[in-house]
């Protein structure tokens, strides 16, 4: 690759319910909703991770869903991370808004990890790097 990189990396995410998935980005995990627009035949919003933007797209007609995998059991896409400065406030904030941690806090050598589904099941890690 010749040219330089000028962001990382952005995530776009086919939603069957952009309302819904909107509030549980936005309300459970704390992220801005910075706009939306017509894409295709339905709605991108486009919402504020750090420097990263997440991008749901919510189709007139719901999609059909992916079939249910492990997280290792099947290719592609498997989850996004959010780094936090606290693994636990974030799992907690989300169990009490119904969504129950589906890997539980636990420690990785320097890194504590987390996972959640959203409404959708994809899978969204919470991760803080101890310095």
């Amino acid at each position: 690759m010749t040219e330089s990189i000028a962001k990382g990396i952005d995530l776009g995410i086919v939603v069957t319910d952009g309302d819904a998935a909107v509030r549980f980005y936005t309300e459970v995990l704390g992220l801005k909703l910075e706009g939306s627009n017509p894409a295709g035949d339905g709605t991108m919003y486009r919402l504020s991770c750090g420097t990263s933007q997440l991008k749901l797209i919510a189709p007139n007609t719901p999609p059909a869903a992916l079939p249910k995998a492990e997280l290792f059991g099947m290719v592609g896409y498997r989850y996004l991370t959010i780094t936090v400065d606290d693994v636990d406030a974030a799992v907690a904030r989300c169990e009490a808004a119904g969504h129950p941690a589906v890997i539980s806090p636990r420690d990785l050598g320097p890194a504590r990890i987390a996972m959640v589904e959203d409404l959708d099941g994809n899978r969204v890690e919470f991760l803080h790097l101890s310095s």
